[in-house]
């Protein structure tokens, strides 16, 4: 069941990702998505062989996700402010 659930959310966010190349905030959200698939998989699957080290990498993939997102939320505004919009077209 997890794995159909990280696998279905790493498929949305890599079809967002695909679809939306005109929209940074959507943009954004995908590679979100797409890293909440990943962290699911590496917690499920840890859980499932009783391993620390898929939580680990889990840990370290949300840390980079918060970073991704703070870094990328503050391009949008500095392209906001030189372009009038975050559009990409």
């Amino acid at each position: 069941m997890f794995m159909t659930l990280s696998l279905s959310l790493f498929l949305v966010g890599v079809l967002g990702f695909i679809i939306n190349r005109s929209n940074i905030i959507m943009i954004l959200i995908s590679i979100e998505l797409i890293l909440l698939g990943c962290t699911l998989q590496f917690i499920m699957t840890s859980a499932i062989i009783d391993d620390i080290i898929g939580q680990t990498y889990s840990v370290l993939i949300i840390s980079l996700a918060g970073a991704e997102s703070a870094v990328g939320l503050g391009l949008v505004v500095a392209y906001y402010r030189l372009r009038g919009t975050i559009s990409l077209v």
